[in-house]
């Protein structure tokens, strides 16, 4: 039997993507009837914005752990949030939480060291790029991290804040990515992460022109492989 997944939703967009792509990986790696089952749990996304820009990181953890507490009472045996700006507040949610968490910003650093990278960019919002969520754990690795330019951060916070995390998809917001890419690999960057759960909405990796690493789909499969674990 496969472990109950719990997944701790922030950004609907980005909670339902990960979940599709949970099923996508348990139907390569899975009998049908073995596939996990998988609970979500939310809280609103404007009071996680609010708590983000104000840095209160107390308010994102413990938002983070009320759904954990949820999950873990409906059956989940582990969970996790695909959420890339919350994944300070994680460390937090951690303590004495019922159930054990999955560490994205970790996952995702293990599989760019995997793959015998040297310098990736970091694709998502102020909070992501500017901060050390991903960078501490790919320097640790001897993995180089780079930023956007204050520009580009600035227009992407726009299109991930203004569209992309209600569903908004739109030809301004992947001109803007598909921009940003192009400038990492001019850069010097050898792959970037997709900081941003909602990203995959407007960009991927047969359009892109440098390599990719999905964070929300990479998180998926190891909850996939999580949940095989005896």
């Amino acid at each position: 039997m496969t472990k109950h997944i719990g997944i701790v939703a922030v950004s609907p967009e980005g909670a339902a993507l990960c979940h599709r792509q949970i099923f996508r990986h348990a139907s390569a790696l899975l009998d049908p009837s073995d596939h996990p089952v998988v609970s979500v749990h939310n809280l609103p996304l404007a009071r996680y914005v609010v708590a983000v820009k104000a840095g209160d990181w107390r308010a994102v953890g413990s938002m983070l752990r009320e759904s954990a507490d949820v999950l873990a009472g409906c059956g989940a045996e582990f969970c996790f949030t695909p959420d890339n700006a919350v994944q300070h507040g994680v460390h937090l949610a951690e303590v004495s939480s019922p159930i054990p968490w999955l560490n994205m910003t970790d996952i995702v650093a293990g599989s760019v060291e995997d793959d015998g990278r040297q310098t990736v960019g970091i694709l998502g919002t102020s909070v992501v790029t500017r901060g050390s969520a991903y960078q501490t754990h790919l320097g640790m690795r001897g993995v180089k991290a780079v930023a956007p330019s204050d520009e580009d951060i600035d227009a992407l916070d726009s299109a991930i804040y203004g569209d992309l995390a209600y569903g908004r998809v739109t030809d301004t917001a992947r001109e803007i990515m598909n921009g940003v890419l192009d400038r990492f690999r001019e850069r010097g960057c050898d792959a970037v992460i997709l900081g941003c759960s909602e990203a995959p909405l407007v960009i991927g990796a047969s359009s892109s022109s440098i390599a990719l690493y999905n964070a929300g789909d990479i998180l998926a499969e190891r909850a996939v492989r999580e949940a095989m674990h005896d």
